[in-house]
């Protein structure tokens, strides 16, 4: 049987993040936590993990050793243009959210170079892609 688990994240300011990530992962507040040094979301249908954001005296300075990939346009196999545009709407809705778009990465095959995923910056600077 699987464990129940909380993705736990350092925040300078836990309630701005926990504020941006339940809207890009359309979770909510998790009832009962309202402390001044924590944000905690979980998912309203209760499938994915908790995420906690404690408040932590530093900023980030290093690349993160781990993030999250939003996955937007669902599995394969995809229609490679309504994939793109999902993608790239979405990143628009993010960037007016306080996300930062900083490349996009391309998938090269048989039909020719496509648009693999987006990298962004939360409004802290962790990064996360839009895939």
């Amino acid at each position: 049987m699987a464990v129940h688990w909380t993705v736990g994240a350092d925040a300078l300011d836990p309630h701005l993040l926990a504020a941006f990530w339940a809207y890009a992962l359309g979770y909510v507040p998790e009832p009962g936590i309202d402390e001044p040094d924590l944000g905690a979301i979980v998912d309203p249908e209760g499938r994915g993990p908790a995420i906690g954001f404690l408040r932590v005296p530093e900023a980030k300075t290093a690349k993160n050793r781990f993030h999250l990939d939003l996955r937007v346009a669902g599995e394969p196999p995809w229609d490679w243009a309504a994939r793109t545009e999902l993608i790239r709407a979405t990143v628009v809705d993010l960037v007016a959210h306080g996300a930062t778009e900083v490349r996009d990465e391309h998938y090269t095959d048989e039909r020719g170079s496509v648009l693999g995923h987006v990298v962004m910056l939360d409004p802290e600077g962790n990064e996360f892609c839009v895939a």
